[in-house]
């Protein structure tokens, strides 16, 4: 597939992606078409030494891993569980995770351990922000609060988000939501869903199958495309190519590319180019850009 149109935008440097919680115990991360096509660099944090050690030894060129815990600056307990991916700073919610089949046993706490914390704000050496990727349980939002110098130039935050309450005291969906659009993000769309069974049913035994309880979420969220002109070019560039490369959003790319060919700052090829890699026609307020 060409990607001409990526040769016209000209950006002035790859795609700067951060990943808070990179150890890839949920499959592939989002932006592993980017990494792969060499457009954009990753940062991660991963501090449980082991999941450090992985992402280390498979570390590509453009891929960095940093033992850091993000959080607020303080120190704290760390909770680590009978499964991996439920380990966190936040007390699982026995009361609450019983409701759910099978999840009791996956958030047992096995040990504990302090943890010294970074805020994100506090990371020396970070560089630009494009994407912010993260998944922390439960974490999230004190990270976004305490990072909000760091995200005043990022384009795209990818983040789970919990509508039933594993942790005690965990954060929900409402106050993340509220507290991403204060900082300038709108939601764009979600990623994946996680739906669970409600204990006790399991119907013709099968206990993970039959069940539409919504838990947990991996949501997109983006600088408001209704204020492109409040950006800077490298923002909308940035914007333009994780929403072709990390979301399918080809529409909202469109918009950006428009918005950079309207103001001068792009190649009038650049859509054009970009309709001829879709191998289709992209229409502006009936102006045609034919393949």
């Amino acid at each position: 597939m060409s990607h001409r149109w990526v040769e016209l935008l000209d950006a002035e440097r790859l795609t700067a992606v951060v990943d808070i919680g990179a150890n890839p115990i949920d499959g592939d991360p989002p932006y592993l078409p980017m990494l792969r096509e060499g457009l954009c660099t990753v940062t991660g944090f991963e501090p449980q030494p082991e999941a450090l050690q992985l992402l280390l030894d498979a570390a590509g060129p453009h891929e960095r891993y940093l033992p850091h815990a993000v959080g607020d600056g303080g120190e704290h307990e760390l909770k680590v569980t009978w499964m991996n991916g439920m380990t966190s700073l936040f007390e699982p919610d026995v009361a609450r995770l019983s409701l759910l089949n099978e999840f009791a046993r996956y958030g047992e706490v096995l040990s504990r351990t302090r943890l010294a914390t970074t805020r994100l704000d506090d990371v020396t050496d970070l560089g630009p922000v494009d994407l912010l990727k993260i998944d922390v349980q439960g974490s999230e939002l004190t990270i976004f609060q305490n990072g909000r110098q760091t995200l005043a130039g990022a384009v795209a935050v990818h983040t789970e988000m919990s509508f039933a309450p594993l942790y005690e005291g965990q954060p929900l969906f409402g106050e993340v939501d509220a507290e991403l659009r204060a900082q300038g993000f709108v939601l764009h769309t979600f990623a994946t869903l996680k739906r669970w069974p409600i204990a006790p049913a399991v119907l013709d035994g099968q206990i993970f199958e039959n069940h539409q309880q919504v838990i947990e979420a991996d949501v997109a969220y983006v600088k408001d495309f209704g204020r492109l002109e409040e950006l800077t070019t490298a923002q909308v560039q940035h914007l333009a190519l994780l929403a072709h490369f990390v979301y399918g959003s080809t529409d909202l790319a469109v918009r950006c590319l428009a918005h950079l060919t309207s103001t001068g700052a792009a190649d009038e090829r650049v859509l054009p180019a970009y309709a001829e890699s879709l191998g289709r026609s992209v229409a502006l307020n009936g102006v045609r850009s034919d393949r």
